[in-house]
This record gives structure tokens, sequence and C-alpha cells, in this order.
């Protein structure tokens, strides 16, 4: 049975405006990043024409081959662990880094982006709930690695990014992303320059 792209975006949209709604928010607040892990460039190109137009992908090799075949102009983010090893194709390849959770990993691409010109936005990956399987940078470490990477030439901080435990009950999720929030406000009092959330 064929899967009705369109439809399922539909009515992920309105489960958005719903819980906007329910927040008091704007559903224009609200982005929606599809994960394409194993999708092949055809469905990829099936949501492209049902309005998506930014795409998470866990692994280099695997974005490097869709973003070659999907010529139209969308927003490639990189979701998942990066090795410092793979910086030098991630600047190329993404707009948006999702998972910086080390110094390292920010100084080789700020370097690799800069050789090519390119700035690059990227999330801070903070592990919140300090599971071992996790990665991430432990959450009363983030602010001092923000201090670091907002010195960075070619890196924009856009945000912060952490992984809930699963859980049963999607609403016991909820404290972990309370405690990012709380994160992001003791950042935003910090007053830190060069941090863009």
């Amino acid at each position: 049975m064929e899967i009705d792209i369109a439809d399922n975006i539909n009515a992920i949209k309105q489960r958005i405006a719903a819980a906007a709604a329910r927040s008091q928010r704007t559903p224009d607040s609200i982005k929606l990043l599809a994960v394409t892990k194993t999708v092949s460039p055809l469905y990829i190109g099936k949501a492209i024409d049902a309005g998506i137009s930014m795409f998470g992908e866990n692994y280099v090799q695997e974005a490097k081959e869709k973003i070659a075949a999907i010529e139209k102009n969308v927003q490639w983010h990189m979701i998942g662990h990066l090795q410092t090893n793979k910086a030098k194709y991630a600047v190329k390849l993404f707009d948006y880094i999702h998972s910086v959770d080390r110094i390292d990993l920010a100084r080789e691409l700020d370097k690799k982006a800069g050789l090519i010109g390119r700035k690059i936005n990227i999330l801070i990956e903070v592990n919140v709930s300090g599971e071992k399987t996790k990665d991430g940078i432990p959450a009363n470490d983030a602010i001092n690695l923000i201090k670091n990477v907002s010195q960075s030439e070619n890196l924009s901080v856009r945000g912060l990014m952490t992984m809930a435990p699963y859980l049963a009950n999607p609403e016991d999720a909820r404290p972990y992303f309370s405690a990012l929030r709380n994160l992001r406000d003791n950042i935003i009092h910090e007053g830190i320059t060069g941090i863009h959330m």
C-alpha cells in the first residue's frame, strides 16, 4: 500500500496547529523538520511537493547522496552525532548542525567552514537527562561551551537540542524539555554575545 505523504504532512500540520493553540503560540512559530534517515529521494521529493522545506539526516554519507539527488532549494540539517573527522564534509552539506556537544568539534567546524567561506548555524546538544547512552554536553557545562563557541567566526549558535528519554507516557518527558528551556533562559540572562536564540 502506497503511503500518502501529502495526507500525512497535512495531519502533522493540524496537530502542530492544535498544540500551538494550546500553548498560546502561532503555528508559524513552530518549524517542521522531516527526518529522512533511510528515506529514498523519491519520497523526499514528494515531501517537498507537499510543502516541506527542512530535512534532517543522521549520517553524513547518506545525506551526501540524497542532497546530490535532490536539486531543489531546501534546508538540510545534521541531526545525528557528528565525529570531528566528518566536519569538513558536514560544513559543505548542511545548513544546520544540531549535535555540537564539545569544543573540539566546534573548533573543527569553525575552521572547515572558514576554509570554504560558509557560516554554519548550530544547535548545542545538551544531555539534560544524564543518561549515559545519550550524546550531548551535561547541562551544567553547556554555558561554558556556548561562551567558547560564541567567539567562532563561522558558527552561529541558534539554540539548544536535547533528546528526552524514551518514556511510555510522552507527558513524562515534559520536565526534560522544561529543564532545557530553563537553561536557555539562563543563557539569555548571561548576555553572551554572538548567539542568536
